[in-house]
């Protein structure tokens, strides 16, 4: 049986659309994401802010996009793909990441699935399938559902290098907890590393082509997927194995892949490769040997949020507070959230953290996306880096308090109640 592979490259803004056309094809997702069916573009807002290495750089969306292009692949069957969760605001979060103006440029179709799209029951999507499930039918003893749309479609997930709260690490088999659980996957945080290969199970059975593309232009560490600390690294990868591009980037960050649970419980059911020395690295061999030395989220830098929602899950509080996310009361969850990160945490830290990054090669490039013109092979200029932090905290606090009041619109629990008085 041939080795799973894994492409990385190092690159930098003056040649980055020539290297993610390079990579995709070293990794060879040709023979993976059939010309002839659709393709999903699964872009990640990890947070609807801009925070260097937390969602979906316009980079690696534009990357994708121009080497699918001049490969021949049709744009009319090209869309992107957006998720929701009641914390993050998915249409605020593609214009401040700046990935809406990447689709509207290359003219694709741009899907939000919990808007106009129809969601089927799982067991209707996978059949017999369901029955290996680890825990998802104890977690949704009633079934749950899926996009139909995800049934028959290739999918391309584009996720970041970064560090999690409650995965120790985060990439390509993360991306898809979003697109194929509705808002209440948070009642699988309890059991997640388990639930990352339910998901993978489901998406080899639905996708005829499954790829992921990760950036690590920058990274981050801490407890992320927000609140981290961000590094420029000037790194790319791209694989058809979920599993084995998950294992590369925790290895460059510095954590021994084997010992984080879903890549070790996906590499032992055979759902791809965890382990680095079973893994073929293609293209430049010496950036996959980096040692980033990442601590990922320790106690001692957890922040507030992170702490409570680890005793919530797994601490002291999971018997007095977890039911709670599984009634009507959810809500209170969402907007302690809200309320920490976007009112409290981003104001206090996150600009400052932005500014400095925004310094970079890769944040002028960011900084002045909008008026930059791409050449064949990349950016040849990037303009100024801004002269102080892009976001006031006024303007900041406002659009919290707009977020809040949205989390509360949107948060499931109260719509139900709604439509049950209807």
């Amino acid at each position: 049986m041939p080795k799973s592979q894994v492409a990385i490259l190092q690159t930098s803004p003056a040649s980055v659309r020539r290297d993610y056309h390079e990579l995709m094809n070293l990794a060879g997702y040709q023979q993976v994401v059939d010309k002839t069916r659709d393709t999903a573009l699964k872009i990640n807002i990890s947070w609807h802010l801009f925070f260097p290495g937390s969602s979906t750089t316009p980079w690696q969306l534009d990357g994708v996009i121009n080497a699918m292009k001049r490969d021949g692949y049709d744009p009319g069957l090209i869309h992107g793909c957006h998720n929701r969760t009641v914390v993050i605001d998915a249409h605020l979060g593609e214009r401040e990441n700046k990935q809406i103006d990447v689709v509207e440029a290359h003219g694709l179709r741009n899907l939000h699935l919990y808007e106009d799209e129809d969601w089927i029951p799982i067991r209707e999507a996978v059949g017999d399938l369901a029955e290996k499930f680890l825990v998802l039918n104890d977690v949704y003893p009633k079934g749950f559902q899926i996009p139909r749309r995800f049934v028959g479609e290739n999918i391309i997930h584009l996720p970041t290098i970064k560090t999690h709260i409650f995965t120790t690490t985060t990439g390509a088999m993360k991306n898809a907890f979003g697109g194929l659980l509705n808002e209440r996957r948070h009642w699988t945080h309890p059991v997640i590393h388990e639930t990352l290969c339910d998901l993978l199970m489901i998406q080899k059975k639905i996708h005829p082509g499954l790829f992921a593309v990760m950036d690590g232009t920058f990274a981050g560490d801490g407890p992320g997927p927000r609140c981290m600390i961000p590094y420029v690294k000037n790194v790319i990868l791209a694989s058809a194995d979920q599993v084995a591009i998950d294992a590369v980037a925790a290895k460059l960050m510095g954590f021994n892949p084997l010992d984080i649970k879903f890549i070790r419980t996906a590499h032992d059911l055979g759902l791809g490769c965890g382990d680095p020395g079973e893994i073929e690295i293609v293209g430049d061999a010496s950036a996959a040997e980096q040692n980033w030395n990442f601590i990922g989220p320790t106690k001692e830098n957890l922040t507030f949020a992170a702490r409570m929602q680890h005793e919530i899950y797994w601490g002291r509080l999971k018997n007095v507070v977890e039911w709670s996310l599984k009634t009507w009361l959810a809500p209170w969850s969402y907007l302690a959230s809200v309320t920490y990160h976007d009112l409290y945490w981003y104001p206090r830290n996150g600009n400052d953290k932005v500014f400095e990054v925004l310094q970079s090669d890769w944040g002028r490039l960011f900084h002045n996306w909008q008026s930059l013109v791409p050449g064949d092979e990349g950016f040849s200029e990037l303009g100024d880096p801004p002269y102080s932090v892009p976001r006031q905290t006024g303007d900041l606090l406002k659009l919290g308090v707009r977020i809040l009041g949205t989390a509360v619109k949107e948060a499931p629990e109260f719509q139900a109640r709604l439509r049950s008085r209807l």
